[in-house]
């Protein structure tokens, strides 16, 4: 039942990614969601260490799209500053804004990746368009209200995941660990 939330890999931060992990693994695009996973959902401005994160990512041909169930308008402005490409009103944890983003952008399902911060969206909408992902610790400890909710299952999920040994309960540094 809870195999559709399990991700192929967990990290701390989705900047502890580096292009040599990405190409080994065959990865060539990054999909990422966007709040608390890219940027605090309460600071839209992002830090110094994701703007050095991104200009590697850049400099390394690898592009960074975002793909997030928020509004269009909020996802545009978000992202203006990071000159980003994204798709909005992504409906996860079902694969349509995945799907848009590989037909968009011509990707195939073994050079992408999924990086996100919930078990319930993020990671269960890669798993339905057979694509990789990460679940990453969110970058603060607060959510949005709607988010809250998700947490609640999010919670139950992971604790069956751990006790299973279906994935550590603690978070990798590398996709080797």
């Amino acid at each position: 039942m809870f195999a559709r939330f399990k991700p192929t890999w967990l990290l701390e931060s989705i900047y502890e990614l580096t292009p040599a992990e990405l190409r080994k693994n065959g990865i060539k695009v990054i999909l990422t969601d966007l709040d608390n996973t890219l940027i605090a959902w309460n600071n839209p401005d992002g830090t110094p260490e994701l703007k050095r994160w991104l200009e590697v990512m850049q400099e390394e041909a690898i592009p960074v799209i975002v793909v997030s169930n928020n509004s269009k308008k909020r996802v545009a402005k978000a992202v203006a500053p990071l000159q980003l490409a994204f798709i909005a009103r992504a409906l996860k944890p079902f694969s349509y804004g995945i799907e848009e983003a590989k037909k968009r952008f011509k990707l195939k399902n073994t050079e992408v990746v999924l990086v996100g911060d919930q078990l319930v969206t993020d990671i269960a909408a890669a798993n339905a368009a057979g694509i990789k992902s990460i679940l990453v610790k969110p970058i603060i400890e607060t959510d949005a209200w709607n988010t809250k909710i998700n947490r609640f299952f999010e919670r139950i999920i992971k604790k069956n995941l751990v006790k299973n040994k279906v994935i550590s309960s603690t978070w990798g540094h590398s996709l080797d660990d």
